[in-house]
């Protein structure tokens, strides 16, 4: 048996970009005497898949590149270094493995088909002595702590928050293990890839874009602490939320949740400290609201695997679905007959954002108007949406497209939705006319 002295311990870093809340890190250090830690820019990520779409585009490649950057400065801060490698998964991981006589990994669980297939992949690949522990990272409420067993998932969002609300409370932070923690400095020679590296030209953020915000931890703990605290917006983000224009409509920490670099359970209990330190009302009951529904997405995924990337969905509902590529391309490029829906994706195209009151409509249009195959709309909101997750993505879009969990099967009416919500057409004007596009 090893002890704590000679246990080598590798961090696989994947969608937990982040030092605090960050139960890998905390186990790893406590169980090892040398620490490293690896992200590998999987080239399967940035390919065009069977839609014809690059699964990550531009926009989120150079937010995680920045949250990369941000999390290796972090983790040097304690001698930890990050090797970043651009290869496939099951190449990059035995070969640190093997360069520093790994004994244990430590990562976050994946559940989804195409993560469990590289982590069985990466598997083959090792010695059968390397030890793997898995923590749950990306949660508001534990999955071990969740009073049903994940058949038993309630089948409508509104169920499964009564029960959460009523019978679960959030797990304290994970032990900070950094503070203390010292090691000499190890040599490190891999570089982070540049956006052309991946295959992207250079660009500016658009001067319109509503989330001009750079990705990582710190541009993460920094927004938290404006938008909550600064400003106190999360005071009224219930009556904002569905704004279209500006950064403070919505609390915008999205992106940051998706990739990891802030933890949905460090938002919840800030959301608790302004509660405390200043009121309480709807608006900071929304926002913890809308993290339940993030869960429950995730929760989703867990419990029908493949079943929110089939057409039918979790329902198992049989649609006449289209896919003619000139309607799509319409779609795409904002040309489509409705002028609110146009400017919502050419928001999208231009910045890699949408707003949510955005993303129902656009995608109400694809799925229930135009009856195209919802799964090519999930599919291009993937590559481009700065703030993807593949299980709120697929989960908001079978919802949409009525193969999810929503019962009643709605349909946009666009033409109000955008007479109530962009009613002196301000923001269709900024996207259908500025030049700068």
């Amino acid at each position: 048996m090893q002890t704590q002295q000679n246990k080598i311990s590798l961090i696989w870093f994947k969608n937990n970009l982040r030092i605090h809340d960050n139960p890998s890190i905390t186990k790893a250090i406590n169980n090892s005497r040398k620490v490293i830690a690896v992200y590998c820019f999987d080239p399967r990520y940035f390919q065009i898949n069977h839609f014809g779409f690059k699964r990550t585009e531009k926009f989120r490649a150079k937010f995680l590149i920045e949250s990369i950057i941000d999390l290796k400065a972090n983790l040097e801060k304690h001698h930890i270094p990050l090797f970043i490698y651009q290869k496939k998964l099951e190449h990059c991981i035995p070969k640190i493995v093997a360069d520093h006589q790994v004994t244990d990994i430590f990562l976050q669980t994946e559940w989804t088909h195409e993560e469990t297939l590289i982590l069985k992949g990466v598997k083959r690949h090792l010695p059968e002595n390397i030890r793997f522990t898995e923590s749950f990272e990306q949660f508001l409420f534990h999955p071990e702590d969740v009073p049903f067993a994940i058949e038993h998932l309630p089948k409508v969002f509104t169920d499964f928050r009564k029960i959460i609300e009523k019978q679960v409370i959030v797990r304290p932070l994970s032990q900070n293990a950094l503070i203390n923690f010292k090691q000499p400095a190890i040599n490190n020679p891999t570089k982070i890839p540049s956006l052309s590296d991946l295959g992207f030209e250079y660009f500016d953020t658009h001067p319109n874009s509503a989330f001009p915000f750079k990705g990582g931890e710190t541009h993460a703990l920094t927004h938290v602490e404006h938008y909550i605290f600064k400003t106190k917006k999360l005071g009224v983000y219930k009556k904002t939320r569905n704004g279209l224009i500006g950064t403070n409509y919505s609390s915008k920490l999205s992106p940051w949740l998706a990739n990891g670099s802030l933890s949905p359970k460090l938002v919840y209990y800030e959301v608790k400290r302004f509660e405390n330190e200043h009121f309480s009302n709807q608006s900071t009951y929304w926002l913890i609201f809308e993290l339940l529904w993030r869960d429950y997405f995730k929760y989703i995924s867990i419990k029908y695997g493949n079943q929110i990337f089939k057409v039918k969905g979790i329902l198992n509902k049989n649609y006449t679905w289209l896919n003619n590529k000139d309607t799509i391309e319409q779609w795409i490029d904002g040309k489509t007959p409705e002028p609110f829906v146009n400017a919502n994706m050419i928001e999208l195209k231009k910045t890699g954002w949408m707003s949510n009151r955005g993303r129902q409509n656009v995608a109400s249009y694809f799925a229930k108007h135009l009856t195209l195959d919802w799964r090519i709309g999930a599919s291009y909101f993937e590559s481009l949406l700065l703030d993807y997750d593949v299980h709120s993505n697929y989960g908001n879009w079978m919802y949409v497209a009525g193969v999810g969990n929503d019962p009643r099967d709605r349909k946009f009416n666009i033409k109000s939705q955008a007479e109530r919500y962009d009613p002196n057409g301000s923001y269709q004007r900024l996207w259908l006319q500025n030049t700068l596009f």
